[in-house]
């Protein structure tokens, strides 16, 4: 009885297996794509993402999270509370805009139809390779379930591109097998999602700046457990935006004129000093280009003030200030500002870059990737005859066992 229970158990084991494969193989399916050659950028002149916000503009500002997880309808939930009991308790903390980026869903807003945002996080690989896809109508269901290569990665952002306004690629830090080859090939999307670990260097941006794929940085929540004071309101943005209708927001994260911020889990877990200090944050009252001079000036003062350029170079650092500038040089591609504060807070600016105002109205380039015909035939030749090699050990080994 127990060696026929021990087969029947074998067997289901074994067949389990043989559906893990299956679907790993069969959701490996890619184009091979011939990648854009990384160039820096260049250029007569300077991109100023901060154009419109120039000026002592501070009441304008609007504070956002746009990564936010809630319950939903159906068995299978991230997270406990409503959309309705999410959005209220990013109020209380001062939040202007909230938008639902629930997996592979899109999230009704509950209570005002003219602030709907049509976003969701598209990814349930276990990579943990994800994007929010803006814009779009209906939600795309592939996905790779081990994107391993560059090929595979983009073939993503190609199809979601086809359907949506434009993507943010999710949390690269924590995305497995993210390297600096794959950061310098991928192109496509529009927003990088900064700050998405314990570091505040944002390496992997720089990564795919110094390749000359340009992108705007916003650092968000990826809220799961608003209950929990070291889950909500310790990443946010603010945009220069006159309100938080999508058409607005649209508008604003493609010019580029807002910041992203990492701010302190306040009181941790006394929830009323937390309430009150995040109506009290550092914030930037001018930022902006004058001639090829970058100048930032900040509401308090802060510990340091960082420009990072090409290959992640610090290309200058003042400390203990309210204010710094630096004169972009003919041969810095990029320049981007990151100013620390003495409670941890941290601001990330969108990066100031060389490009021809002429050719185009941004350093932004649309994919120029080719896709590899005979590579691609082969790679997925390949993947045809594996899985017929799977079915026939399974019914070789398996059925007949």
């Amino acid at each position: 009885m127990l060696k026929k229970a021990a087969k029947i158990l074998s067997k289901s084991l074994a067949a389990l297996l043989l559906i893990f494969l299956l679907a790993l193989l069969v959701t490996s399916v890619t184009p091979i794509y011939d990648f854009a050659e990384a160039k820096p950028f260049s250029g007569p002149d300077i991109f100023n993402p901060y154009k419109r916000a120039e000026t002592d503009t501070l009441q304008y500002w609007k504070r956002a999270n746009f990564h936010t997880h809630t319950r939903v309808k159906g068995p299978l939930n991230e997270c406990e509370y409503w959309p309705a009991e999410t959005d209220e308790r990013y109020r209380r903390f001062g939040y202007d805009i909230v938008t639902f980026s629930n997996h592979n869903e899109l999230t009704v807003h509950p209570y005002d139809s003219t602030l709907q945002v049509n976003v969701y996080e598209h990814g349930i690989n276990l990579f943990k390779y994800h994007k929010l896809v803006f814009g779009c109508r209906s939600v795309n269901r592939f996905d790779h379930l081990i994107p391993f290569f560059a090929s595979q990665r983009q073939f993503q952002l190609e199809l979601l591109g086809r359907e949506s306004d434009f993507i943010q690629l999710n949390h690269p830090l924590r995305t497995n097998f993210t390297s600096k080859r794959i950061m310098q090939r991928l192109e496509g999307y529009r927003i990088m999602e900064l700050d998405s670990g314990k570091s505040t260097e944002n390496e992997y941006w720089d990564w795919a700046l110094s390749a000359g794929r340009y992108s705007f940085g916003l650092a968000n929540d990826d809220l799961h457990h608003p209950d929990r004071s070291n889950c909500i309101a310790v990443r946010c943005n603010f945009l220069h935006t006159p309100s938080a209708r999508y058409e607005d927001l649209k508008a604003t994260l493609l010019r580029g004129d807002y910041y992203a911020m990492r701010v302190p889990d306040y009181g941790h877990g006394d929830w009323e000093t937390k309430y009150a200090r995040n109506r009290r944050l550092p914030a930037i009252r001018t930022i902006g280009l004058w001639g090829d001079t970058i100048r930032i000036a900040l509401t308090q003062r802060a510990d340091s003030i960082k420009v990072t350029g090409q290959h992640h170079t610090t290309l200058s650092l003042v400390r203990d200030t309210t204010a710094a500038e630096y004169v972009m040089k003919p041969g810095d591609p990029y320049a981007r500002i990151t100013a620390y504060f003495p409670d941890g807070e941290v601001i990330y600016s969108n990066p100031f870059a060389r490009y021809d105002a002429a050719v185009s109205a941004t350093p932004y380039a649309e994919p120029s990737y080719r896709v590899h015909i005979p590579q691609t035939i082969l790679f997925n030749l390949l993947i045809v005859v594996l899985c017929a090699g799977v079915i026939l050990v399974f019914r070789k080994v398996v059925v007949k066992w």
